[in-house]
């Protein structure tokens, strides 16, 4: 049976979609500025006509509704162009981990079923290798041409801007976001309208916002940061973009631009503070730092707000219910019982989250569950795996992985990713407990804990610290301090000390990579 258009919407309790959104943020406010990137200025009129160009260039290709379009590249303002244009008709935006793999990339593009990669020209040279990998792709375009490629922009100019239509409905599939598989393949996860709806709505609601925010974003818009530029937006904001992280581009750019606002994972964080310049900045007109992506530390919690002030906010989600499952508010980093800055926070409004064991029944307060979670926010599913979709969505709950407890206050305390957690002689260890004491030691900036083999212990516990600038520490010492802490089973049998962790695409301690050189070849009873 062949869907109407009209059937598809007909009722009276659909809901607006992002698209909706766009076109009315666009028109409210046509000469402020919307974009900064370097020295080119967008303004709110300029976006739309530029997001209208988009549009009518992918109709142009022949791109219809449920066709994929696939975006790699740095941060700059076309990329929410075309990923504006890919929302109002209804088509699905893929956007690649610039810095990731070539094997992932061709594996995306051949699973998502792409029918136009676009690219920037430092992505070129990978432009080129995936195109000699999937010959059948029909469209292939940089924003600005070269020899090999045609400019997306430059037959996009030959349209006359026009009033912006939003086509998708609720239930379309406009994002695939893919994430990491447990078989090495990553997965797609398909995020419906209602979705990127929802996390917009949740981050307006949830997050600290002051009219005409001016957004300060060296973290890739591909990603996480990218759910907070329509919120920024809505409020008349500006959003500053960055090409990666550099703390002294990025304190430069804070001062030049008077940035208000910013997003940045913890590892971004922890620069800052040991940068000399930064204890000679004003932060004054700083308002909130939003950071997120991983846990951080409390000690470098409590030396952030010493730092910058009483602007932090953290917030935990995953790509399967994206950016906003549990918030701890600016406020809330300034409770008086300081262990509440070792929490994830409570869950954002509208949102339902549980501790549920492995029979998914509830565990009682104070007791590690899985963190389960059920709304709009959540995903329809893993393209093409049905098997796995079913496993993390069963019983009507969406299981995070992420193991926590919730205290008689209401906030949720995450011990570690289920597949992460440490069994040394049948006992239990979260590596975050341990990371989290290791940090609070003056001489660590950073850590990461791991389980490794050992024949006694079946996994024993392992440390991997970078110390600051001009400290020294034993692992003796660090050992002594973890155990007087966490008692003997969390306390490291070995601390290797470095000069910087390796970390993910998107900045997080790489436990894959830390791992990999002790466990190739055998079988972890986790994860």
């Amino acid at each position: 049976m062949v869907i109407s258009e009209q059937q598809r919407a007909s009722s009276v309790h659909d809901g607006g979609t992002i698209g909706d959104m766009i076109v009315t943020l666009l028109d409210r406010y046509p000469q402020r500025i919307a974009f900064i990137d370097g020295a080119r200025r967008f303004t709110y009129a300029e976006t739309r006509d530029a997001i209208s160009r988009a549009l009518q260039q992918l109709r142009a290709l022949g791109l219809r509704r449920g066709d994929t379009v696939v975006q790699l590249s740095g941060n700059r303002p076309e990329v929410f162009f075309v990923t504006a244009a890919i929302y109002l008709l209804g088509l699905r935006s893929v956007t690649l981990q610039a810095m990731g793999g070539i094997e992932d990339h061709a594996y995306i593009l051949d699973h998502c079923e792409v029918r136009l990669l676009l690219a920037d020209a430092a992505y070129a040279g990978r432009a080129r290798a995936l195109r000699d990998r999937l010959p059948a792709v029909p469209h292939w375009y940089l924003h600005e041409a070269d020899a090999e490629f045609s400019g997306f922009w430059a037959e996009a100019s030959r349209f006359t801007p026009a009033p912006l239509p939003s086509e998708a409905t609720p239930d379309d599939i406009i994002r695939l976001a893919y994430t990491g598989g447990t078989t090495g393949r990553p997965k797609g996860v398909m995020l419906p309208g209602r979705a990127t709806l929802t996390q917009t709505l949740l981050l307006m609601a949830g997050r600290a916002w002051s009219d005409a925010p001016r957004f300060l974003c060296p973290t890739p818009i591909s990603h996480g940061a990218g759910a907070t530029l329509i919120p920024v937006l809505w409020r008349g904001g500006t959003i500053i973009l960055q090409q990666g992280f550099d703390p002294d581009r990025f304190l430069d750019a804070l001062e030049q631009h008077g940035a208000t606002a910013t997003f940045l994972v913890p590892t971004m964080v922890y620069k800052l503070l040991d940068h000399p310049r930064t204890r000679q900045t004003d932060f004054s007109q700083l308002e909130t730092l939003m950071y997120g992506a991983a846990p951080m530390s409390p000690a470098r919690i409590r030396e952030a707000l010493a730092v910058f002030g009483p602007v932090l906010q953290q917030g935990y989600g995953q790509t399967e219910a994206p950016s906003a499952i549990l918030t701890l508010s600016r406020l809330d980093h300034l409770d008086a019982d300081d262990s509440i800055l070792s929490s994830a926070g409570k869950p954002y409004p509208g949102i339902a989250v549980r501790l549920l064991d492995d029979d998914d029944r509830e565990v009682p307060q104070g007791e590690v569950g899985e963190i389960c979670v059920r709304g709009p926010l959540v995903m329809a599913g893993y393209l093409k795996q049905p098997e796995q979709t079913a496993e993390v969505l069963r019983n009507g709950w969406l299981h995070t992985g992420d193991m926590a407890y919730r205290d008689a206050r209401g906030f949720f305390f995450i011990v570690d990713r289920k597949k992460d957690m440490i069994i040394s002689g049948g006992f239990n260890v979260f590596p975050k407990e341990v990371e989290d004491v290791l940090t609070a030691h003056p001489a660590v900036s950073a850590a990461a804990v791991i389980g490794v083999p050992d024949a006694k212990w079946g996994e024993a516990v392992k440390a991997i610290v970078v110390c600051r600038s001009g400290w020294q520490v034993s692992a003796e010492e660090l050992a002594a301090h973890v155990k007087a802490r966490k008692g003997a089973v969390a306390t490291p049998k070995t601390v290797d000390f470095v000069a910087q962790l390796p970390l993910t695409v998107l900045g997080k301690p790489d436990k894959k990579a830390l791992r990999a050189p002790y466990w190739e070849g055998r079988t972890r009873a986790v994860g």
